[in-house]
């Protein structure tokens, strides 16, 4: 049960805090400020709190969901507006009501559909094989100096050759079916996972592995407490790029022989000047390539959430 308060008890608790305040001013202890506030603000406070609003504007501000549709959907507003004042010819350049309606009918016969499913697939499969070839080999080169010694010099000569270069020889060798197409897709992503992965991974701090060493770490503990966290950021932006990649490489393939797909489409409208299928195709392209960017980034906020940056 509590006690009551009595003013007798009360007298000894201020006698008792007078005496801590002598003898913190004895000892040269500054006295502390009661609470309340006893002190009027001055301009030395006044002036922190200015320092400390300065401080706040130096970064990029507080996100805001679904903030970055706002830069597309800007351009799609342009592009209207182009169109109704008459600016843009439609012979040329379709405006956004025509290419809507060219949609509608290519999904009502089924060959949107039919196309994205096929360009899905060479994407997933040449970015599946990228990123374990990528990652693979910066791992190889990352902690060894003997595979240092051996893979870094050809990825980085291959970084020097663009995989369109080297299509003619790809053809001479797989022929023009789907082993080329996913294969050339495939080049593109694994250089950027290895180039993000293997720079994440050689500037692990030495003191981190000088630590696991202490410890006596395993090589698979080492591997899964010091080089896995100290790879992902690296490792995630190696990943955007060649999702990425994987998309710029599908749109050169996708028009060498090709009976299907994306690219396909598109250069069969090519033929006939149908701008109006080409922008659906284009559009195509871009709204998988940013909602693939955007789920990475899920991922790697996810994944990084111990991490404080500006990028929030």
């Amino acid at each position: 049960m509590t006690e009551a308060l009595t003013p007798a008890r009360a007298s000894r608790g201020i006698a008792v805090a007078d005496d801590r305040r002598t003898q913190d001013l004895a000892v040269g202890k500054p006295a502390a400020e009661p609470s309340g506030g006893g002190r009027p603000p001055g301009p030395g406070d006044r002036t922190d709190r200015e320092g400390d609003r300065r401080r706040r504007r130096l970064g990029p501000g507080r996100s805001v969901p679904f903030g970055r549709l706002l830069g597309p959907a800007l351009l799609i507003v342009a592009w209207w507006a182009a169109s109704a004042a008459g600016v843009l010819d439609p012979r040329i350049l379709s405006g956004p009501g025509s290419v809507v309606s060219t949609a509608v009918d290519l999904v009502a016969d089924g060959r949107l559909q039919g196309n994205v499913l096929i360009s899905l697939q060479r994407a997933g499969l040449g970015l599946l094989f990228g990123v374990v070839a990528g990652v693979t080999l910066a791992v190889v080169a990352g902690l060894s100096r003997t595979g240092e010694y051996l893979v870094d010099g050809p990825l980085q000569i291959k970084r020097a050759i663009p995989s369109l270069a080297m299509l003619p020889l790809l053809i001479l060798w797989l022929g023009i079916g789907e082993d080329m197409k996913v294969t050339v897709i495939a080049l593109g992503v694994a250089v950027n996972m290895y180039i993000n992965t293997y720079a994440s991974l050689t500037s692990i701090d030495s003191r981190h592995v000088e630590l696991a060493e202490v410890l006596r770490l395993s090589r698979w503990r080492f591997v899964r407490k010091v080089v896995v966290p100290g790879s992902l950021p690296g490792f995630f932006v190696g990943l955007r790029l060649g999702v990425t990649s994987s998309w710029l490489g599908l749109i050169v393939v996708e028009q060498i022989n090709a009976t299907s797909g994306i690219g396909y489409m598109m250069f069969q409208a090519q033929q006939y000047a149908q701008s109006d299928v080409i922008i659906v195709g284009l559009v195509a392209y871009g709204v998988f390539g940013f909602a693939s960017d955007a789920l990475v980034r899920a991922v790697e906020r996810r994944a990084l959430s111990w991490r404080r940056t500006l990028a929030g």
